[in-house]
């Protein structure tokens, strides 16, 4: 084949025609957001659409919308204010689960080591749904902060984030959410889920990469990550990088347009692929949700073949996907979301997460089912663990 094909969505997404021309467009206007001249005031208005594009989307008010540089950047910000906030509440334990994002789990892990701070990581079942038991036990003892991703960028699953945040409040803690994966795919309305903090990422729907957005609820306490200038209230210093938040807030409104066709186009494939695997190979395991989980995003672990290796393959092929398994990262550990689920090491180690974006097709599809059994064959028969031998196989099918 000729054209590759990009399965790999939930890392990043391309441009899309419609940006591309908008931010290419953009480039042109270079002129400092913060100038008092006429030049800065049109790039300040631009930074003001946008900003009222991505609270629309997400339903807040435009005041509550701090544009930063991406979602590890707004998270961050959000975990280092617990940092003074937890002296002024006298509270110093942080909730948060065992599947959220790197950037979460470091910042989690800093708070412990270097401020010590109590922080707990609550237990997922199979499906990654929290565990509702043991998420109202240690809500008992009177936590200052819960953070819980709305969506796993590796399995999909979807929180029930309204629910959640409803019994946060109700312990005193405040109630943050990494909606990175979830903007643009789903509807996400902060309004209606009562949230405190929410963190979103440009470049997951279409739009620059190194712009997102960090949302903050009036009154609650937020403190600078980045020091400096009187960007954004004082709470973001940096010069605007005009052209990438303008091009941010475009896409935003496109995704918001979208949303009920693309939460379609990307669910008929991802059942398409689903479907096809589980008939014509033996010996795999769908992970995630089964009906509360990301319309586009498919993992799944082929047991007795490793994940990267099946990566490799299929990029041989001219397929982009990614694997559940941090080898490619130099790591031997497994991902640390599938080892929560309850998933063996060996499947862990075999999964494959599929994420579709709008670009994608039903040719796109027939090709992988028409390739990755005989890949999956020939890897087992060279793989020591025979996949019907082992004992981790969970829903194998």
């Amino acid at each position: 084949m000729n054209k590759r094909i990009y399965l790999d969505y939930n890392a990043t997404t391309p441009l899309s025609e419609e940006v591309r021309q908008f931010y290419i467009a953009e480039l042109g206007s270079y002129a400092n957001g913060s100038s008092l001249h006429e030049d800065g005031r049109v790039a300040a208005k631009k930074i003001t659409v946008a900003r009222e594009q991505v609270s629309t989307l997400v339903n807040v008010k435009p005041e509550e919308i701090i544009f930063t540089s991406g979602g590890s950047e707004s998270n961050n910000m959000v975990f280092n204010t617990m940092i003074e906030f937890s002296k002024k509440r006298g509270r110093n334990l942080i909730i948060t689960t065992a599947i959220e994002h790197p950037c979460v789990l470091e910042s989690s892990k800093r708070l412990a080591s270097s401020f010590d701070m109590d922080v707990r990581y609550l237990p997922v079942d199979g499906d990654g749904m929290v565990k509702m038991d043991a998420y109202r036990a240690v809500l008992a003892e009177k936590p200052l902060l819960v953070s819980i991703m709305t969506a796993n960028n590796e399995i999909g699953t979807v929180q029930d984030i309204k629910t959640l945040a409803t019994i946060a409040h109700e312990a005193g803690a405040l109630f943050h959410t990494d909606a990175v994966q979830a903007a643009g795919k789903i509807p996400v309305d902060l309004f209606a889920w009562s949230v405190d903090y929410a963190t979103f990422s440009a470049h997951k729907i279409y739009a620059p990469k190194g712009v997102g957005a960090l949302y903050v609820k009036n009154g609650r306490p937020i403190e600078p990550f980045i020091r400096g200038g009187h960007q954004e209230h004082g709470l973001r210093a940096g010069t605007y990088n005009a052209p990438a938040i303008a091009a941010y807030g475009y896409a935003a409104e496109l995704a918001r347009k979208e949303l009920p066709v693309y939460e379609a186009h990307t669910r008929t494939l991802r059942n398409r692929l689903r479907d096809g695997l589980l008939e014509f190979v033996p010996g795999v395991c769908i992970n995630g949700h089964s009906v509360n989980v990301l319309p586009n995003t498919l993992d799944v672990s082929f047991s007795g073949a490793e994940g990267e290796a099946i990566l490799l393959h299929l990029d041989l092929l001219g397929v982009s996907v990614s694997t559940g398994s941090a080898c490619a990262s130099g790591s031997l550990e497994p991902s640390h979301v599938l080892m929560a689920t309850g998933l063996g090491p060996e499947l862990a180690h075999g999964s494959i997460r599929f994420s579709f974006g709008k670009y994608n097709t039903e040719s796109d599809v027939d090709f992988l089912l028409e390739h990755i059994p005989p890949v999956i064959a020939r890897l087992r028969k060279m793989s020591s663990v025979s996949f019907c031998g082992m004992t981790d196989i969970g829903n194998l099918a």
